[in-house]
């Protein structure tokens, strides 16, 4: 019974959103090949709420909007309301990300290049990804004043989830394809 109750919690767990028993009889049914009882997936269930009141976790198993989830523990609210907060000051603005997006593709990278690309300043943008740690400094241009160079952090890299910058997408990527079956060009 182990096994599906764990195959059950990992269920419960990845879902975004409350996962009904119809769901989840669903799911095992098609990976077992084979139908499983509606009462071993309640007992099961069952099983995970009581390990989960446990106060050695802080969270627990609710039952809400017809299926089941896992939410933080009231007492630990404060805690996650605190992070929440830091996290929503560390989003980056639409000026910041199109700064930094430049500076991904073209660096290393001088802030009148960025500034030149944009068509506006971008001091306070660079400002807050140095302060971020999400871009650093590269060195100093070889032309006239001796600008400072900008490029991406390790910080970068783990912020975006990528691991070399020839992950970044590349423009094609971006791209719409011309002629497409279906479509009509009106102009």
């Amino acid at each position: 019974m182990d096994f599906l109750q764990n195959h059950i919690e990992a269920l419960i767990f990845c879902s975004p959103t409350a996962i009904k028993v119809g769901d989840i009889k669903n799911c095992l049914t098609e990976m077992f090949e084979a139908d499983v009882p509606q009462n071993d997936i309640e007992d099961a269930i069952a099983r995970l709420k009581d390990k989960y009141d446990s106060e050695e976790y802080a969270f627990e198993l609710t039952h809400s909007a017809g299926g089941y989830q896992f939410m933080t523990k009231a007492a630990y609210q404060a805690s996650i309301g605190i992070l929440l907060k830091q996290q929503s000051k560390r989003r980056l603005s639409t000026s910041a990300l199109e700064t930094l997006s430049i500076i991904a593709y073209k660096q290393p990278v001088t802030k009148g290049d960025v500034e030149a690309i944009r068509g506006v300043n971008c001091d306070y943008a660079v400002h807050k990804l140095l302060e971020k740690g999400l871009v650093e400094i590269k060195g100093k241009a070889e032309t006239i004043g001796r600008p400072v160079l900008y490029g991406t952090s390790d910080m970068f890299m783990e912020y975006f989830g990528i691991n070399h910058l020839n992950e970044l997408p590349t423009p094609k990527d971006f791209a719409q394809a011309e002629n497409t079956i279906g479509e009509e060009n009106d102009s």
